[in-house]
């Protein structure tokens, strides 16, 4: 495929380590299938223990001189970084789109997530600022600085293969630290053309080449939780993986960034536009075949616009095209793989023995066009908030409906799940709107009005509440958690005060 030869990934890529070469070690291959097609793209070496430590150890040698880069010069870097992904961002989105699932106008617009983090952190690179404060003994100044942290685990997961990674790096970077990726095995292609481009970019300016590291294989993920020279670990996955990943760096007192399940719901008013809504609504439930983590699971309807909200919906569900996402005319791709569909099927069977209603049938496509096995139709299904099923996230297209007769009970049941990463509130009503946005209204880390729960934009943290983890990832000063804060005296004067006015001679 043309995409392929752009990137420089042939048919088997030996996709371990740091500059993309197989280190004595690695015998072990993860195979990567479409999911649109069922095809074999490439394979990619298993980070062998004694792969895994070497690369440490490079990563090791690359921060000890990184940290010194004035941080000017590291955005530099990324800046040259943005600009390779600008020349490879059609062939980069393409990849995405076929080795993960989702649309191409998704997958092209996850490359431009990659460049708009760039860019951002191109001008954070001057922005690393300190706080200076008085002292209370005469002669002295204090301030706090931030220094380079070290070793930045990332983990990523499949639905944003290559984002999400660059939220992390292109931070952590300009704060001076050093990167090493283990990317999800169902789409290891996507890290090996992400890890090319910034190899060639690393080269190019006599740079370290352990700036950036890559590593393959479930394994190695726990080796990295448990590894005392990473100094940070960011988790992005499921809620049951996050809790012992968090659990695991914290007995070593490690840092983690958590970002995990959500559950997320768009509050429908009697005060909603719906022309507006409906746009939001289906997005955010179709978008990535509902595999994202601020896909829209819940949709909580005022009683007096309950039918007419639900008769719009399934007219929209008739209409969409499931197929061949690299097809601009379909709506819907394929899941990631057939046990996801499985999970999809299970979680349907399951509300219907919990009572909920089908509204709008949901099913596994076959026949031509179909043969990967990874096809489904979108669900709609009206059920209470408080059944098994609905509590759970489901990484599928399966919308939950439910009725609300005050605003008040209406955010009960937004916050009524374990979960709290995205949340959304369509109304024009000024008091409901800033009711929601209030101490007293959504406990999510993210809380829109008129629009829907997807769609991050790169300059706010990325990130949410309760069982989604607490870790912010991108913008705002998410910087902060990529280094270590330093609190600073200088004594300028001849004596030599204690603080809190304690007297001690000697």
């Amino acid at each position: 495929m043309e995409f392929l030869q752009a990137l420089g990934i042939k048919n088997e890529s030996p996709g371990t380590s740091t500059g993309l070469k197989n280190i004595e070690g690695n015998t072990e291959k993860i195979d990567s299938y479409s999911p649109v097609d069922g095809k074999l793209i490439g394979s990619v070496y298993i980070t062998s223990t004694e792969s895994y430590n070497k690369v440490l150890e490079t990563a090791g040698e690359a921060f000890l001189s990184w940290r010194k880069v004035p941080a000017p010069k590291r955005g530099e870097i990324v800046r040259q970084f943005g600009e390779a992904l600008r020349a490879k961002k059609e062939a980069l989105g393409k990849l995405v789109s076929y080795e993960m699932g989702k649309s191409l106008q998704e997958g092209l617009g996850e490359v431009q997530e990659m460049i708009d983090i760039c860019d951002f952190a191109v001008g954070l690179s001057r922005q690393l600022y300190g706080l200076s404060m008085h002292s209370e003994r005469p002669g002295h100044r204090m301030y706090e600085q931030w220094h380079p942290l070290g070793i930045v685990g990332i983990i990523s997961a499949f639905n944003f293969p290559v984002a999400v990674w660059s939220w992390n790096a292109a931070i952590a970077w300009v704060c001076g630290d050093v990167c090493i990726w283990k990317p999800s095995p169902k789409t290891p292609l996507c890290a090996i053309a992400c890890q090319q481009v910034i190899a060639e970019v690393l080269q190019k300016n006599n740079m370290p080449e352990g700036i950036s590291c890559l590593i393959n294989g479930d394994a190695v993920s726990e080796t990295l939780c448990k590894d005392e020279r990473i100094a940070l670990v960011s988790f992005t996955g499921s809620t049951r993986v996050g809790k012992i990943v968090g659990a695991t760096v914290a007995r070593r007192l490690g840092r983690s960034i958590l970002e995990l399940g959500g559950n997320n719901a768009i509050i429908v008013t009697e005060n909603a536009d719906l022309k507006m809504l409906l746009t939001g609504a289906v997005f955010g439930a179709v978008g990535t075949a509902g595999q994202r983590c601020t896909s829209t699971r819940r949709l909580i309807i005022h009683e007096s616009i309950y039918d007419k909200t639900v008769e719009i919906l399934k007219s929209a569900y008739s209409q969409l095209k499931i197929g061949d996402p690299l097809d601009a005319s379909n709506h819907v791709g394929p899941l990631i793989d057939t046990k996801a569909v499985d999970s999809y099927c299970k979680a349907i069977e399951t509300a219907k023995t919990q009572n909920g209603k089908m509204i709008v049938e949901g099913g596994k496509l076959s026949g031509t066009g179909y043969e990967s096995g990874c096809y489904v139709k979108p669900a709609i299904i009206e059920a209470d908030n408080a059944l098994e099923i609905v509590q759970t996230e489901t990484f599928a297209p399966i919308l939950y409906v439910m009725k609300y007769s005050n605003v008040e009970e209406a955010v009960t049941k937004q916050n009524g799940v374990p979960q709290g990463l995205s949340s959304s509130i369509f109304t024009n009503n000024m008091r409901e709107m800033e009711y929601f946005l209030s101490a007293e209204g959504s406990d999510c880390g993210i809380a829109n009005v008129n629009i829907g729960t997807s769609g991050a934009e790169i300059g706010g943290a990325f990130g949410g509440e309760k069982e989604t983890g607490g870790g912010r990832e991108s913008g705002s000063d998410a910087w902060k958690a990529y280094m270590r804060r330093q609190t600073n005296t200088i004594n300028y004067s001849s004596q030599l005060p204690l603080a809190q006015g304690i007297k001690f001679t000697v």
